[in-house]
């Protein structure tokens, strides 16, 4: 068969960031149920959603896979799916920024920001499967018959590249930031 192709290791991550939303389901009924968040588990999500599903995922997506379909004669369709995610992105990136501002509310005493912390969350749980499954289903399929094997190829090795400077970006910002603190 031969090399896989790029959306191989995209449609990998969507099965994590499908388990991740699974786990959110969960705390989000627990969080009803007890009238109460867990600020920790929340700043875990969002850790998750910034770095893994966002950065990694949706960095690979609109750094690589759609700056290389820019460059192509795409289908209306295709252009409109295209424009879709990248406004899907930004509104994902803005929930998960008011998750924070509410959790840290709440950690502040402001016990209403609980209301504000679930409604975010429930809307990135109910959000992310549409948008998978609209990538999955309608476009990393039928986007592929845009590229040649050498093109494919090329933006495997630049998603594993892209991959392996991650961890290495991350830690950069934690040190940045601790060495502010104490600055």
């Amino acid at each position: 068969m031969g090399k896989m192709m790029p959306i191989g290791p995209l449609m990998i991550e969507h099965r994590l960031i499908e388990r991740m939303i699974a786990v959110g389901r969960k705390e989000l009924e627990r969080f009803w149920r007890e009238k109460k968040i867990n600020p920790a588990f929340v700043m875990e999500l969002v850790d998750f959603f910034r770095l893994y599903a966002d950065r990694c995922h949706h960095g690979k997506e609109e750094d690589i896979l759609f700056r290389e379909l820019a460059k192509k004669p795409l289908s209306e369709e295709h252009r409109k799916i295209v424009e879709e995610l990248l406004q899907e992105h930004q509104w994902a990136r803005q929930q998960t920024r008011e998750m924070v501002e509410a959790t840290e509310r709440y950690t502040q005493g402001q016990e209403d920001a609980y209301l504000k912390v679930n409604a975010r969350l429930n809307a990135l749980v109910e959000f992310y499967p549409r948008h998978i499954a609209k990538e999955d289903k309608r476009f990393f399929l039928p986007v592929m018959r845009y590229f040649s094997r050498e093109e494919k190829d090329a933006m495997l090795r630049e998603g594993i590249d892209f991959d392996s400077t991650l961890i290495h970006e991350k830690y950069k910002a934690v040190v940045a930031q601790a060495e502010s603190k104490v600055s």
